[in-house]
């Protein structure tokens, strides 16, 4: 099992496009893929479950990866955390 923590760096939080991009990217792994915001977590599977944490800006995340291809999921999605998000 794989976490990581980072912190919604868009002022205006994690909106539907970079959520539907994110959900997108964890369906091409077969790894379980959640995230967890405080003591809530859901899984990456639902545009809807993620939508339902309504992410604000400067918020801590963790993203919960466990299965078979964690390692090149893990690094996918901090990929897209560090390039995609940044500059939102």
């Amino acid at each position: 099992m794989i976490v990581n923590n980072y912190t919604i760096l868009a002022a205006q939080g994690l909106h539907a496009r970079p959520a539907t991009a994110l959900v997108k990217l964890a369906k091409t792994y077969k790894s379980a893929i959640s995230l967890k915001k405080g003591e809530k977590e859901v899984r990456l599977n639902s545009l809807l479950n993620l939508l339902s944490l309504a992410l604000k800006g400067g918020e801590i995340v963790s993203i919960v990866i466990e299965g078979e291809d964690e390692m090149a999921a893990a690094t996918a999605i901090d990929r897209f955390f560090k390039e995609e998000l940044k500059g939102l």
